[in-house]
């Protein structure tokens, strides 16, 4: 089988390299600018094209792309792919990309797919995967790409485009905003580097998540907080929490802040009973 990537310059893309190289599969890398794609082929030991031609010769594509116009390169290959073919993307919302693959490409299945992890990972073991599959014969892809991803060690789940956003408005937007304001409020200090001298596990790991965002890509960042559709909502809700706390510390109301928490530690119980130990596996973490 021979494997387009287009986007292959990518971290992501060269991490998918990589790992279809590792199997023996034949990796072909497409992208607009020549000179990274030359040199990831290089450093990938793969065979470098342009879009079209890397289309025209797959049996499989795989679409690791930006999702700033995303809608525009997928017409452009469109006319490049055929029957038989297979076609995935993995970008980190669903329901914009499934439906511009669905608007230009009339042959071969389409199946929207996020990788919930990053470039840094290795290898798939204890990866999870989400597909959205929305037809029969997207359905049916999409349990032969879950029968792949498991024999790795992977979790994989399926549901609807829609649901996935509305979900990764939460797993991935509202916590990426979170560090953001995080670590916008610790320069405002202008104690971050004195408060790193003293820090205990608590401010560490926030740290961490601050810091890890932070060492990504803006633009990337800018993309996926503009496009997820839920969230707005869910940061008014924050804003709304986070003013209703103050306001309880403010006011020095130590019944209601016991009250709430409590409220907040039944919620999370069912939610979760084991959620107890946390406190002693962020000491691992830590």
């Amino acid at each position: 089988m021979q494997i387009a990537i287009i986007g292959g310059y990518g971290k992501m893309g060269q991490w998918l390299a990589r790992h279809l190289k590792s199997e023996g599969r034949r990796v072909i890398i497409a992208g607009r600018d020549r000179g990274k794609l030359d040199a990831a082929a290089k450093q990938l030991g793969a065979e470098a094209a342009s879009s079209h031609d890397a289309v025209r010769r797959a049996d499989a594509v795989i679409l690791s792309l930006p999702i700033d116009g995303f809608e525009q390169a997928v017409e452009d290959i469109a006319p490049f792919t055929h029957d038989g073919q297979m076609v995935f993307d993995v970008t980190s919302v669903k329901a914009m990309p499934v439906n511009a693959m669905h608007k230009f490409i009339k042959r071969g299945v389409v199946l929207g797919t996020h990788p919930m992890f990053g470039p840094g990972a290795e290898g798939m073991a204890g990866r999870r995967f989400v597909l959205t599959p929305t037809s029969a014969d997207e359905r049916a892809l999409a349990e032969k790409v879950k029968k792949y991803l498991e024999e790795r060690h992977a979790a994989v789940v399926l549901m609807a485009p829609e649901e996935h956003d509305e979900l990764i408005s939460i797993v991935l937007g509202l916590s990426h905003f979170i560090a953001l304001v995080y670590a916008d409020t610790l320069v405002k200090t202008d104690k971050l580097e004195k408060a790193s001298m003293i820090s205990g596990t608590t401010f560490k790991l926030l740290l961490t998540l601050a810091e890890s965002v932070l060492s990504e890509d803006p633009d990337f960042y800018a993309s996926l907080q503009m496009a997820l559709p839920g969230n707005i909502k869910l940061q008014g809700t924050l804003s709304e929490s986070l003013q209703q706390w103050r306001d309880i510390v403010s006011r020095g109301n130590r019944a209601e802040f016991i009250e709430r928490m409590s409220a907040l530690k039944k919620a999370f119980a069912d939610a979760d009973p084991n959620f107890t130990q946390a406190y002693g596996n962020m000491y691992k973490l830590g």
